[in-house]
């Protein structure tokens, strides 16, 4: 059997009458892998669409299904499972739910567990596309949204009635990603503002074909992840990258390295830590040509030209953010990255080896290496996931800030 974690939170997961309800049961899910206990509450009209037998045999919980109910205990329902809770999740939300919330109306067991819950709350909106874009819902949402409550946007296409547009369910992984950033444990990062560079860069040569390296981007986006778990305002500057940011930040998608300079740039108001994680291409060609050019048979040369040194030009900067680096290096790991240190004039510098297996390096999942700091200080990381080393290059940060 999994082992349970010492204290698991309970979130409450309201389901209300619409289609999507059915997918409340893989939400359910899906949070009890993460290690949360699940109060399951359906409205009237979610009982039309599955069965609270379902919910309650995959929580192992009773689930909630009126105001009058029989109690199981002297308790008010309502208000003692208001004090147990540590999040209330409505998904799917119907419009009339939502003004219901942002009302004060309370004439069932789920609005009357909001006006009396004392904790965070996250809304999945689901309903027709002309419902989720007309006026009366957009101030609902809008209230809701002043009041601190936690907006899942939903998503767009084919749609139980036939419409086609922006109304249907959000994905489950968001869902679960929205409820983990509104229960995160706020450190000394809270609230600070933290740019974070990811991914490659792409240099174009004609309208087919460019210079790039072999970057999934997997280190920036962990520290982005990282970041947000910690409370931090996280905008993430990313080259091209299949892979899927966290809740809450803010993605700016660039392509090549004076688009990621101009980015960078502009998000450095405010901010308390740039991080400057992404391969930022050293060279791009010194012509990109209009039109693809055509095979002769003839050897081609492409002319190369340095491009911009981010990185240096942050730190020549006075009054800047705390400015940490990252070195790929195949030799002399510790040297040339103690060198980049002092030349660029960042706070800190992440040195990561690329001997051996390339694709592993700059691609997967795993990394090691050092932590050279201004201060003196060394960090050896040992073989570790690239989400650990962010958790330990943020941990360095927060000491120093």
């Amino acid at each position: 059997m999994p082992l349970k974690p010492e204290r698991e939170l309970l979130i409450a997961l309201g389901v209300t009458g619409c289609i999507g309800a059915y997918k409340s049961a893989e939400i359910l899910r899906r949070l009890q892998d993460r290690g949360f206990g699940i109060q399951p509450i359906l409205t009237s009209a979610a009982q039309r669409f599955i069965t609270p037998l379902t919910l309650q045999t995959l929580a192992g919980r009773t689930a909630s299904k009126s105001l009058w109910d029989e109690p199981t205990s002297r308790q008010v329902e309502h208000i003692a499972l208001s004090d147990e809770i540590a999040l209330l999740l409505v998904a799917p939300a119907t419009a009339n739910t939502i003004a219901k919330f942002a009302h004060g109306i309370a004439d069932d067991f789920l609005s009357t567990l909001y006006l009396s819950a004392d904790c965070p709350v996250v809304i999945a909106p689901a309903m027709n596309a002309k419902m989720w874009k007309h006026q009366a819902t957009r101030a609902n949402v809008e209230t809701l949204l002043d009041r601190g409550v936690v907006f899942v946007q939903p998503g767009e296409g084919y749609l139980a009635c036939g419409w086609e547009g922006e109304g249907r369910l959000a994905g489950v992984a968001d869902i679960i990603d929205a409820t983990e950033y509104a229960l995160r444990e706020k450190t000394k990062l809270a609230n600070r503002k933290i740019v974070i560079t990811a991914g490659p860069t792409a240099e174009d040569i004609d309208p087919l074909r460019f210079v790039s390296n072999r970057s999934s981007g997997r280190m920036g986006y962990d520290l982005a992840w990282e970041a947000i778990a910690r409370g931090a305002e996280v905008s993430l500057i990313s080259g091209p990258s299949e892979l899927r940011p966290p809740y809450g930040v803010h993605l700016i998608q660039i392509r090549s390295a004076s688009e990621m300079r101009i980015a960078v740039e502009r998000e450095l108001a405010n901010a308390a830590v740039v991080i400057m994680a992404a391969a930022v291409a050293d060279y791009r060609p010194a012509i990109t040509r209009e039109h693809k050019i055509k095979k002769s048979g003839e050897p081609l040369t492409i002319s190369l030209e340095p491009t911009e040194d981010i990185l240096a030009s942050l730190g020549s900067q006075a009054n800047r953010p705390f400015l940490i680096g990252f070195a790929a290096e195949s030799e002399n790991l510790k040297e040339n990255a103690g060198r980049k240190l002092h030349e660029k004039g960042a706070d800190m510098i992440v040195a990561n080896p690329i001997a051996g297996n390339f694709v592993d390096a700059m691609g997967g999942e795993d990394t090691q290496g050092v932590i050279l700091c201004s201060n003196g200080t060394e960090i050896d990381v040992q073989p570790c996931s690239k989400r650990q080393m962010a958790g330990i290059i943020l941990d360095e940060a927060e000491k120093r800030l």
